[in-house]
């Protein structure tokens, strides 16, 4: 039964995908002045299939002198670690208990920048080799400050179970009390999904395309997708951290789609970074400010608990 509901949720992630795609082209059509995709079908809803279909019947180009299994494996092995993540959907209806949720999370998205790595690596390009190099550089900088950002509301919770997030959010949002933490967590999310303005890896006015330069058919269709899965976990796991967890209501996707239209609008209005600001950012300023929050929030605990 629950790989039937899993089965279910990730062909609604895999559609939420394709029209997440549509509203991003729309978004900064509107952004750039003109009108994005609106040809096919009513107001350009059936062109993210049109691509769909365009891009896994495109033929697929191997570079000679590439490492061939690693360079095929490669955008597969980010597609499992995509579907693997939304395993942490809370559900509701105790389907199976996932007590570790956060460890869980942890481990995938640290495991994430191989999959990026061995495909630039692999690809034997120039290009996609400095791409990747920038991605394992990227991850070192903000990893460590959001495992510390995750650390002050294990804190809280006093668990790293996802539901317990909606238990302790009942009366008033993490958002209210944490709310730097707030701004450092979004912009490790970007970071983490490999957004604009930190799109260091796949840096187009640089790298012509970056880490998925020699890419094409399905294995960019794969990145592709993995990128974009990754973009709607991230808000989702952003509603339950901060924005309240109210699972039983209809305004928790709504709250999703506002964080997604977020990532979007970024994209739109925002210049990329300059790569070693990237890295004074999270060391100098994202760290400190993690762990120094983490201590007081430690200390409130520990002072409760003598109580």
């Amino acid at each position: 039964m629950f790989l039937l509901i899993y089965l279910v949720m990730i062909i609604c992630v895999l559609i939420c995908v394709s029209f997440v795609t549509l509203l991003e082209r729309k978004v900064l059509g509107y952004i750039q002045l003109r009108k994005g995709p609106n040809k096919l079908g009513l107001i350009g809803l059936l062109q993210p299939f049109s691509d769909g279909l365009k891009l896994f019947f495109k033929e697929q180009i191997i570079p000679y002198k590439s490492n061939y299994m690693i360079y095929y494996m490669s955008p597969i092995f980010l597609l499992f670690l995509s579907f693997l993540l939304w395993t942490l959907f809370p559900f509701l209806f105790n389907i199976y208990n996932f007590d570790y949720g956060i460890m869980f999370f942890m481990v995938c998205t640290g495991m994430g920048v191989y999959g990026i790595m061995l495909s630039g690596w692999s690809s034997n390009s120039n290009y996609a080799l400095l791409g990747s190099l920038r991605s394992v550089a990227q991850v070192i900088s903000y990893e460590v400050s959001m495992i510390m950002i995750m650390l002050c509301f294990i804190i809280f919770i006093i668990s790293y179970n996802l539901l317990y997030f909606m238990y302790y959010q009942h009366l008033n949002w993490f958002l209210f009390m944490c709310f730097p933490l707030f701004f450092c967590w979004m912009s490790s999310c970007l970071a983490e999904t490999n957004r604009s303005p930190f799109d260091f890896a796949e840096g187009e006015s640089e790298l012509v395309s970056g880490f998925n330069v020699e890419y094409s058919s399905g294995g960019f269709a794969f990145i592709f997708l993995s990128e974009y899965m990754n973009i709607i976990f991230m808000s989702l796991l952003t509603v339950i951290i901060f924005l309240g967890c109210d699972l039983w209501s209809l305004f928790f996707y709504v709250k999703i789609m506002l964080i997604v239209f977020w990532f979007i609008w970024v994209r739109g209005v925002l210049p990329r970074f300059r790569y070693d600001k990237l890295m004074y950012l999270t060391w100098k300023l994202f760290l400190p400010l993690s762990l120094n929050m983490f201590m007081f929030y430690l200390g409130i605990l520990i002072y409760m608990f003598n109580i």
